[in-house]
């Protein structure tokens, strides 16, 4: 049985342990694909957190037509090198070895930030939009682009290469029977099918001696998708590869990153046995027991959003020691990517560790705090572990304040492991609590600076909003027999894959969708910025600093 301590073999390193810091979108890089000292310190973090290798979110490998979001990494400029060694350096510092994911988006380049229209094996339709079909020469000069991006990227101290053949993006739109209709050398049957990628390997093995790995769809959850024996076929089928990584996904969700609605692990469990490469697996990995279990099929873990929430999750669950802030599946925060930085629901750290505002020592210092919702707990372990003392009051006989309110059992389950984590932090900080007492005298008082009202309690009731405490007492008048009425853009809050969950369990519980305008609804609220746990957690921070140094809004 392996262990996730265990030394592995990866190509030609020997890294620390088995735990993978998996590829994901943060759009920190600059606009014109080269990294910064933001960008740097927030994978850095993650590699002296534990992560035996990082693999850099998806980067685009020419600046015509291959980008997919805004701010994305990009390894296709040699002049980009000095920085990119910046980051290479930084990561080797600790022991960690470092990836460079290269991908070209094809069908599903984001037009926007594009130079030339986008194009694809086949002309079909990508959710919403048809791409021109790619020439032999087209062809010919992405396998080129590949083998650029890999040169720039040994020249600048990357252990290896990282090929995107998932989601989507042009190599896995070869690689997919649904979107690859050419009849010619590279289609036709799945030698044809498998011939882009296996070129893009062999130009990469011929002209660098990097380490070269591939990420695969092990399934597609589109109707017409392939299913995972196919996945797997494809990883074994593959020559010069020193691993395949596997996810899930093509357009339709969940894909890699599953919300609180779907089981966890769910591409492991979908892996029909160990396969004959060395495997990475990714797949809502949150907890060191999801770690474990992905090594029985497979060499090492990747681990994306749990990583986020705490940096120093490999260590932890490594140690099987500390305490882990957990990710609670809720793509929000992290999934909020059309416009702006990554950041975490839970982390209020994440993308801001160059420049955080947070970084403050309180030794000596005596704080009492009133309110034990998530703005109190957070202002008491924010200054506990800055060395203040802190003693919290609780009028309540519980701590948790509104996320015990939560009545969607699947949601409940996730995040109520917020307040695990906090009373962990109680006992790890000595914080002194004292519930069914109120604050009095000098102190912080930590209610919350917003809350939403009930939802009427009728027995028909319509719904314009998109404050997510309005989807779940929905969901339970809605068990309960009433008759709820919702409009879809209630909805556009949530996160693609975290919407297509919640509306399968609504329809199914028998609320009703209609497009606007909804007329003379019971509750009437749309706000960009809704407090949530996020808000909670930075406003209770944001309290202890106001506190000490006498300012208030």
């Amino acid at each position: 049985m392996m262990n996730l301590s265990d030394r592995v073999r990866l190509g030609n390193l020997d890294l620390k342990n088995r735990i993978v810091m998996a590829p994901m979108i943060s759009n920190l890089a600059n606009p014109d694909g080269s990294t910064n000292e933001n960008h740097i310190s927030y994978l850095e973090q993650r590699a002296k957190g534990g992560a035996a290798l990082i693999i850099t979110e998806y980067s685009y490998v020419n600046d015509r037509n291959a980008r997919g979001s805004r701010n994305e990494m990009g390894i296709y400029n040699p002049d980009h090198i000095p920085k990119f060694r910046r980051l290479t350096e930084r990561i080797h510092l600790h022991n960690s070895a470092i990836f460079a994911q290269l991908v070209h988006a094809g069908g599903k380049a984001f037009l926007e930030t594009n130079r030339m229209p986008a194009y694809a094996p086949t002309s079909v339709d990508y959710a919403g939009t048809t791409p021109g079909e790619m020439t032999l020469d087209d062809i010919e000069q992405v396998i080129g682009d590949f083998e650029k991006a890999a040169k720039i990227a040994e020249h600048s101290n990357f252990d290896g290469v990282e090929i995107h053949g998932a989601h989507g993006y042009l190599v896995q739109e070869f690689l997919s029977p649904s979107l690859n209709r050419r009849t010619d050398r590279y289609g036709n049957d799945f030698n044809g099918r498998l011939r882009f990628a296996q070129e893009i390997i062999d130009s990469i093995r011929d002209s660098t001696s990097l380490n070269v790995g591939i990420r695969l769809s092990l399934y597609e959850d589109d109707p017409d998708g392939y299913g995972p024996d196919y996945g797997l076929k494809v990883a074994e089928s593959l020559k010069g590869i020193d691993y395949a990584h596997f996810s899930a996904g093509r357009f339709a969700p969940p894909g890699s990153s599953s919300s609180f609605y779907s089981g966890k692990t769910h591409i492991y469990r979908k892996l029909p046995r160990k396969p004959s490469v060395t495997t990475i697996v990714v797949g809502s990995v949150t907890d060191r027991n999801d770690a474990v279990e992905i090594l029985g099929k497979a060499d090492l873990v990747a681990v994306g959003r749990a990583m986020l929430a705490d940096p120093e999750f490999a260590s932890k669950i490594i140690r099987n020691s500390g305490t882990v802030r957990p990710c609670i599946r809720c793509n929000q925060a992290c999934r909020d990517l059309g416009y702006g930085e990554v950041r975490c629901t839970v982390n209020p750290d994440l993308g801001l560790e160059a420049t955080s505002v947070w970084n403050l020592r309180l030794e000596g210092r005596e704080i009492d705090i009133g309110g034990a919702g998530v703005k109190g707990l957070e202002a008491a372990s924010f200054a506990a572990s800055r060395g203040a003392s802190v003693t919290i009051y609780e009028r309540s006989r519980e701590i948790g304040g509104q996320l015990l309110d939560i009545s969607d059992p699947e949601k409940r389950r996730e995040f109520l492991s917020i307040i695990e984590y906090y009373q962990k932090m109680i006992e790890k900080y000595g914080i002194i609590l004292k519930v069914g007492q109120e604050l009095k005298g000098e102190g912080i008082v930590c209610n919350p600076d917003r809350v939403y009202p009930d939802l009427p309690d009728k027995d028909e009731v319509k719904i314009d909003s998109n404050i997510f405490k309005y989807h779940d007492q929905a969901l339970k008048m809605a068990g309960e027999g009433r008759k709820v009425t919702m409009t879809e853009r209630s909805l556009l809050s949530l996160d693609r894959v975290r919407r297509d969950g919640f509306s399968e369990k609504a329809i199914s519980a028998g609320i009703v969708f209609v497009k606007e305008p909804m007329k003379n609804p019971d509750v009437y609220m749309m706000q960009r910025f809704q407090y949530d746990i996020r808000s909670a957690m930075i406003s209770g921070r944001d309290a202890v600093i106001s506190h000490l140094t006498g300012h208030s809004d």
